[in-house]
This record gives structure tokens, C-alpha cells and sequence, in this order.
């Protein structure tokens, strides 16, 4: 396997308009990304993405675009972008842009020219088909409504959108539209971005006659069709192999026989993955299922290709809600989860705030969520005359919005994110968790990430180390190994409220070399056990 500078990056997600804002009207901007750098070097991250910040309607928080040649006003301009690249770049840091081309707004010119007319040059450009019986063209649902198809009065078909009824298709079939694709591609790279993230990229390709699906509800028929591999091809060749940049595909239905496809090395497809076997398909902790997850992806792109480790994004509630413990032992289930992604193979990615141990969040109201996600589920669910509590209750944990409050920078009004009315509501526990009282605390989770990051610099065998599973069916413990030439480290972890028996480290007690980091205070007496959520790395 070659080396390569995106294998050994860590990458710091900003979710802009909740990181900082510097205008006061209560969403967060380029300046505020700006202003915050120097924070970002000293946690020490290599790769800052950033969710999309091009001109939108704003339905779906910016991943409804409709000029990918603009910045969104209340984002920025090309001045503030140009001077946010220089000023990562001063910092011996990259940064990747978020890229949505699986669809667009419906607000997009090439959509309001392509729905003008059924003659219309772009019409061929998005995705319309004739009903059947009087309905859509197929039984086929999108994620954020009932029907991927939406009816046009004015031409008197319909048209496909995977996501929200402004977002439509692209038919990436066309020639014509991916030229103009990879030209936009260029633009953004020719201005010194160092990568994309590529949104939904794998349901560019959509099913041929599209057929009825025997489960509409699995969507899993939107993604992974023939003719995908082909348009990821292609765009390598036009695109990505001619500059030195880092690309992941955010890559939902796929387990690692066919994640291969996208990221094997010689494939000439894409760098890197995000899989959803436990974001999606994992709604709460389950080591067992996490584990046998861990190994088959292990196994699956041993040699060929790389993975990448999350548990928490912008759609993902809060990991230490939703897999750790957010009550008595937040600080130490943060770090010991941060001990296990950054040990894990595969590229290690810190969400906004994780750093610190935010947590998620629970309004008293649905009025109280922006997740058009979530609305449009209640009011679907509401619709079929169920309980509207019931339906919120069960909407809480898994909303979006989770993830979407304030970044916590003080314990001052808005958490230090606006002087202005923020756009979602703030975590009322900002109070007790954020930056300015992590910076003054030595023990706080901040320096612990500051920690990991700096070892993953300093060792290959964090990134480049074979792994090696040894805890088999344990149901609260975790404890493998990473190995490279003659250094192997052992992590062992705690994934529960209760102090555990560990054998394994008496086994390997006489060849225990060195604790290099821990998220409590070393216990000679207690080697063999583990603490609540306890995390250990050792060099053996």
C-alpha cells in the first residue's frame, strides 16, 4: 500500500453555519471559519471540510444548489473564500469543499430552463418521465418524501428527485451535463481547494426502465447501479488524476464486497468512503456489531483500498449522546470513543464540538427543528392520523438537528457563536461545555484529541499498522492491535457504566512496554480491570 498525505490526515468537519459568526445575523460564516484557524491548528487537524456554501434556496441547509459558480451571500463572498484558502494553506492545513451532484435546486437555471419546455435544450439535463395509471411513474420514495416524483403542471410530466421535491435529478446520462460538471470541478480546484467531498455520489447512476421496487421504503434501489463505476471513472480521468487533491464519496447501501469498487487503488475511482453500516443501520451502541462491522471492512480493503472512521456528522446525532454516555460519564466515553476512531483503520474524521464533548440536544417542540427531514416524516406520520407526541418522541433521536446546534465557544450569551438571533437553537448546556473552558483545563477533551492527533503524526503505525481483533465476543470490551515492522500497540476499551475483568491484559502484562495514553489515571492495582468507558493504549 503507498503512502499518501490524505492516508495520514486528520479532517476537522465545519459545519459553517453553525461554527462562528462574525456579521451578527445569526448564522455562521467564512470569516468565522477564518477567525477560528488558529484554534484548528492548535487542536492539530490537517484537512478542514466544509459543507456546501454555494448559492441556495437553503431548503436542504445548502445541498440544494442552484449556481455552483456562487457563494452564498450570508456565507460569504469570493474575497472572504480566496483569503480562507490562503490562510489554511499559511497553517500547513488543506481544505475540502463539500460537492453535491447528484441533483440540484430547483431554483438552478439549467432546472428552470430544462421544466420551460419539453423541447427545452436542457430538458434531457434533469430526469422526466410520462405517469403510469394516472400516478408517478413508478412506486419509488425519496428520503425526505413519499414519492421521488413530483408533477409538473406546465409540461405535464413528472420529474425524479432521491431528496426534497426542490432538489431534482441530474441525468447524469448525458453527455452535455457531465462536460459542464467536470468544467465546474476545475474552477474550484483551479482556485486551490485541496479535494471534495462528494455528496450521495453513488446514486448518480439511476436504475434503467425504472421498475417498481418490491420494498419502497429500503431506498436502497436509488444507489449502486450499473453504469456508476463508468461516471466515477470518467470523472477521475477528466477531474480528479490531474491535481494532487483528496476525494471521498459519502456512499450509502454498500458493505465492503462493493465499497471496494469505489476506492480500490486501482480502480482510479475515488480515495476514501463514508459507509453507513453503523451511522444508518446502528441506531445504538452494539460492540458486537460494531466489531464484526470493523473487521470485515478491515479485511475487505486490506491492500486495495482505504476507509474512513465516524460516528458523528452534520446528519449523525452527537456520538457521545448516541453511543457513549452524555450523563456521569461524558468526558470519559468522549474521549475513550475519540481513542478508538483515531486507533481504528482507516482516515479519522472530528465533527465540530466533538472535540469539546457536545452533546445532543432535545427541544420541547417540533416548531423548535429546521431537519426538513424530520418535518416532512412528522408530517407524513401525522397525516396517517397518529399520535403527534408519540410521532415526535420517536423522531428525537436520530433528527439532524442533533448536530446542527451552535458550535459552544464561551459560556457568554449564544455560547460565543452570535451577537445576533442564531438560526437554530442553542444546546442550553453551553454553560458548562465549550472551548474557552476546555482550553483551561489540562484534563479536558480538547487535549486528549490534541493527543491523538499528535501521535497519529508522529507514528505510522496509527495509520499504516495491520489490525487484529483479539476480544471476539466480548460484549463490553474492545481490545485489538495495530501492527507495523516491529512496533505493535495494543488499545483496550471499556464500552459500558461498569468496571470490567480484562484476562487479556494479564496475558499480556510481562509485555505491556509503555502506557502512552489513557482517559484515567493509571491504577497499578487495577491492570486488569477497566474503568467505566476506560480507553488504554499501550506499546508492546
Amino acid at each position: 500500500m503507498k503512502k499518501a498525505w490524505w492516508k495520514e490526515a486528520v479532517v476537522y468537519q465545519i459545519y459553517w453555519r453553525s461554527f462562528n459568526d462574525t456579521s451578527g445575523n445569526g448564522f455562521g460564516d467564512l470569516n468565522g471559519v477564518i477567525e477560528k484557524l488558529d484554534y484548528l491548528k492548535e487542536l492539530g487537524v490537517d484537512v478542514l471540510w466544509l459543507n456546501p456554501f454555494y448559492e441556495s434556496p437553503d431548503v436542504d441547509n445548502g445541498y440544494d444548489i442552484s449556481n455552483y459558480y456562487a457563494i452564498m451571500g450570508k456565507a460569504g463572498d469570493f474575497e472572504v473564500f480566496n483569503r480562507l484558502v490562503s490562510e489554511v494553506h499559511a497553517r500547513g492545513m488543506k481544505m475540502i469543499m463539500d460537492l453535491v451532484v447528484n441533483h440540484t435546486s430547483d431554483q438552478h437555471p439549467w432546472f428552470k430552463e430544462s421544466r420551460s419546455s419539453k423541447d427545452s435544450r436542457k430538458r434531457d439535463w434533469y430526469i422526466w418521465k410520462d405517469g403510469v395509471s394516472g400516478g408517478p411513474p413508478n412506486n419509488w420514495r425519496s428520503y425526505f418524501a413519499p414519492s421521488a416524483w413530483e408533477w409538473d403542471e406546465q409540461t405535464d410530466q413528472y420529474y425524479f428527485h432521491s431528496f426534497a421535491v426542490e432538489q431534482p435529478d441530474l441525468n447524469w446520462e448525458n453527455r452535455e451535463l457531465r462536460e459542464e460538471i467536470y468544467n465546474m470541478m476545475r474552477f474550484w480546484l483551479d482556485k486551490g481547494i485541496d479535494g471534495f467531498r462528494l455528496d450521495v455520489i453513488n446514486l448518480l447512476a439511476k436504475q434503467k426502465g425504472f421498475p417498481d421496487a418490491e420494498d419502497p421504503y429500503a431506498l436502497d434501489y436509488l444507489g449502486n447501479n450499473p453504469g456508476i463505476h463508468d461516471y466515477l471513472h470518467e470523472m477521475h480521468e477528466e477531474v480528479f488524476k490531474h491535481y494532487d487533491i483528496m476525494t471521498v464519496g459519502e456512499i450509502p447501501f454498500v458493505g465492503p464486497e462493493n465499497g471496494v469498487l469505489y476506492v480500490g487503488e486501482d480502480r482510479e475511482e475515488l480515495h476514501t468512503l463514508f459507509h453507513f453500516e453503523v451511522a444508518d443501520d446502528m441506531p445504538s451502541w452494539d460492540m458486537l456489531r460494531f466489531k464484526e462491522i470493523q473487521k470485515r471492512w478491515y479485511e475487505g480493503l486490506k491492500g486495495r483500498g482505504w476507509n474512513s472512521q465516524f460516528l458523528n456528522n452534520h446528519d449523525h446525532t452527537r456520538q457521545v449522546t448516541r453511543y457513549g454516555n452524555d450523563g456521569e460519564y461524558r468526558e470519559e466515553s468522549a474521549k475513550q470513543l475519540g481513542l478508538m476512531l483515531h486507533t481504528l483503520p482507516g482516515i479519522p474524521y472530528v465533527y465540530q464540538g466533538e472535540e469539546i464533548g457536545m452533546t445532543g440536544v432535545r427541544f420541547p417542540s417540533i416548531e423548535d427543528y429546521n431537519d426538513v427531514a424530520m418535518k416532512n416524516k412528522y408530517k407524513e406520520e401525522v397525516d396517517k392520523d397518529r399520535d403527534p407526541e408519540e410521532v415526535f418522541e420517536e423522531l428525537l433521536p436520530l433528527s439532524r438537528d442533533n448536530s446542527r446546534t451552535p458550535m459552544h465557544w464561551t459560556a457568554e450569551r449564544n455560547a460565543g457563536f452570535t451577537s445576533g438571533t442564531p438560526w437554530i437553537k442553542v444546546n442550553p448546556n453551553y454553560k458548562d461545555i465549550n472551548v474557552e473552558q476546555a482550553l483551561a483545563d489540562s484534563d479536558s477533551v480538547f487535549y486528549f484529541y490534541k493527543t491523538l492527533i499528535a501521535l497519529r503524526k508522529k507514528h505510522d503505525v496509527m495509520v499504516y499498522g495491520d489490525f487484529e481483533d483479539l476480544s471476539g465476543q466480548e460484549s463490553c470490551l474492545y481490545i485489538y492491535k495495530r501492527t507495523l515492522g516491529d512496533t505493535t500497540w495494543l488499545i483496550a476499551l471499556n464500552h459500558s457504566d461498569e468496571e470490567k475483568d480484562c484476562p487479556l491484559l494479564r496475558d499480556y502484562e510481562t509485555s505491556l512496554d509503555q502506557l502512552i495514553i489513557s482517559n484515567y489515571e493509571k491504577d497499578e492495582k487495577k491492570q486488569d480491570k477497566v474503568r467505566p468507558y476506560e480507553g488504554r493504549l499501550y506499546s508492546i
